[in-house]
């Protein structure tokens, strides 16, 4: 008897965003590609929502270490059905709701922004209990971001943890989070509504890193402490700054550079403070890492009573006006409606 397990080439094509080559969002164009194929550690995922990250921008332009066969398809978050299933899978069957975790989705291989994905069924996992499908489709990649950020240097206790960025995706989960881990969290924005919004999401304490005075006042703020650890979604001209903040053992995530390269600074001031800097990358997690990264997140956010923001939701075809909502800085994730 034939494997039922066992899929097979489709011969229709589907609708997907083609990324033609390098050079930016204007290489993006809907067309049609092959409808994939699960191997046998992997499920084919009809797509019904796909959320947008700074990082399939980057891949574009041509400043992400990545370089896929075009056309590719970009997209690395996503919620959808399973359609069909690999040889080997036995964690998920036909008709299970899934959203995705690390893997090279979007990255190497072809990604969500597309009717249907594969994905290896070690990088799934099921709906949260609670969440809509729009904030299951904008959760994982930027919570196991700030997870990986707020946890790499090993656990701190009841520790001061600044967050540059912090309205912005991973900002506002590495908010949540380092708040749901008891942690003193101090946020900066540049936007009065969203620091307001910051504070109701667990800040202790918000500023403005454009005001000149942003490190007396947290310093003011703390008495005798100072930051133990800084999540940098920033970069540039910032990143000294934030290393001005840190105290005796003090860590800085290196998770973006939405400001640019980080200019010269002097290096004498991590000697004595004994400063540690390091870079933070969900793809390092090996799939089972991924999953438990994972487990403790949604623990923390349970005991927080604490769910993702989402900003935005737009029609497939409009990815383009989408990716500019992206630019603009909103405080929650823009997601794309990929179902009919």
């Amino acid at each position: 008897m034939k494997d039922t397990k066992d899929t097979k080439a489709f011969e229709v094509d589907m609708k997907a965003w083609l990324l033609e080559g390098l050079g930016g969002l204007e290489k993006l164009k809907v067309g049609e590609a092959a409808m994939p194929t699960a191997k046998a550690d992997e499920v084919v995922l009809k797509v019904d929502f796909a959320s947008l990250n700074p990082a399939d921008r980057y891949l574009a332009e041509g400043q992400y270490p990545a370089r896929p066969t075009f056309p590719h398809i970009l997209g690395r978050d996503a919620v959808g059905t399973v359609t069909a299933v690999g040889a080997a899978v036995t964690t998920l069957k036909v008709g299970d709701r899934a959203c995705i975790l690390r893997t090279e989705v979007g990255v190497n291989t072809p990604g969500t922004f597309a009717e249907f994905v594969a994905v290896p069924a070690a990088s799934l996992t099921a709906v949260p209990t609670g969440w809509t499908d729009e904030q299951a489709a904008s959760a994982p990649l930027v919570y196991l971001t700030a997870y990986q950020a707020l946890t790499q240097f090993g656990a701190l206790e009841k520790a001061v943890v600044l967050v540059t960025g912090a309205s912005g995706g991973v900002g506002v989960a590495s908010v949540q989070l380092a708040a749901a881990m008891g942690h003193t969290v101090v946020g900066l924005s540049r936007s009065d509504e969203k620091r307001k919004k910051l504070e109701g999401l667990g800040a202790s304490l918000t500023l403005d890193p454009h005001d000149t005075q942003w490190r007396k006042r947290i310093k003011e703020y703390l008495g005798q402490r100072r930051v133990d650890l800084a999540v940098d979604n920033i970069g540039g001209s910032l990143f000294s700054e934030v290393l001005d903040t840190l105290g005796m053992n003090g860590r800085i995530s290196c998770v973006g550079r939405l400001a640019g390269p980080v200019p010269s600074f002097n290096t004498a001031g991590l000697f004595f403070r004994r400063i540690r800097i390091g870079g933070v990358a969900v793809g390092t997690y090996t799939p089972a890492e991924a999953q438990a990264a994972w487990q403790a997140v949604l623990k923390l956010l349970s005991q927080a009573k604490a769910q993702p923001l989402v900003d935005s939701m737009w029609p497939f075809e409009k990815l383009i006006e989408a990716f500019g909502r992206l630019a603009s800085g909103p405080m929650g994730k823009v997601v794309l409606q990929v179902k009919g």
